[in-house]
């Protein structure tokens, strides 16, 4: 039987207004399916009118112009419940989602969930819990020593993978996917054995840990910024916009 890494992935990801989950818009999502490696992946792509202004300086990330989204993009609201169906749908049948990052992706779909449907990102995944893989997570622990940057531009570049377009959802989530496949390859000696549900909780484990050394590492350099050890998805503040 194959391994994960070898089998049909799933990647998300999203372009916002900026870098606040409890704050900021998507402004255009992507879900990449692939059923197995080196197949052309199925990509649905959403393009959102977020309702607030898109500031320039995410416009210089993703490209995307406050003129363009009110132009092309649709309502949030409809966007939101076709986003979480299509995640809904791979949880449905056990295929896991790669989420770079995921802690800011996943978050971010929840609260636009809470503003605009008055539902949670949970909610749909009462009966089957969805099978996080997130490459940024899986690589700082299994090679936690190196040094350098681990952005998804670094990883790609890193594992060989090829990143065309940087910053449009559909091409940075195949480019996850990519990545993460290749994360399983390079240390197959300790991934093989593992399902993507015991990796999916391994991962909410390692997570919390790399948290915890940071914070440690930004109160020693004198900051008292905060650092979130949930994964993959942080809990609702109560006065979240």
């Amino acid at each position: 039987m194959a391994c994960w890494y070898e089998g049909p992935l799933a990647a998300f990801d999203t372009e916002t207004t900026g870098v606040d989950v409890e704050t900021d818009r998507i402004v255009s999502a992507a879900v990449a399916i692939q059923e197995a490696p080196g197949s052309r992946p199925r990509i649905s792509r959403w393009l959102v009118n977020p309702g607030v202004p898109v500031p320039a300086a995410a416009t210089e990330v993703h490209g995307l112009t406050d003129e363009q989204v009110q132009r092309r993009g649709r309502w949030p609201a409809p966007v939101m419940y076709e986003i979480a169906e299509v995640l809904a749908e791979q949880a449905r049948v056990g295929r896991p989602l790669v989420v770079m990052n995921a802690p800011f992706d996943l978050t971010l779909l929840d609260r636009e969930l809470r503003r605009h449907r008055a539902s949670s990102l949970s909610r749909w995944f009462d009966r089957t819990p969805l099978l996080v893989l997130d490459p940024w997570v899986l690589d700082k622990h299994l090679d936690r020593y190196r040094k350098g940057r681990r952005t998804l531009t670094d990883l790609c570049a890193h594992y060989g993978v090829p990143l065309d377009g940087a910053h449009e959802a559909a091409a940075d989530a195949v480019a996850a996917l990519e990545v993460t496949r290749a994360v399983g390859r390079r240390f197959a000696a300790r991934l093989e054995r593992l399902s993507p549900r015991e990796l999916h909780t391994l991962q909410a484990v390692w997570h919390a840990a790399q948290a915890r050394g940071l914070q440690t590492w930004f109160a020693r350099n004198g900051s008292d910024e905060a650092v979130d050890p949930a994964w993959p998805l942080r809990p609702d503040l109560p006065a979240a916009a």
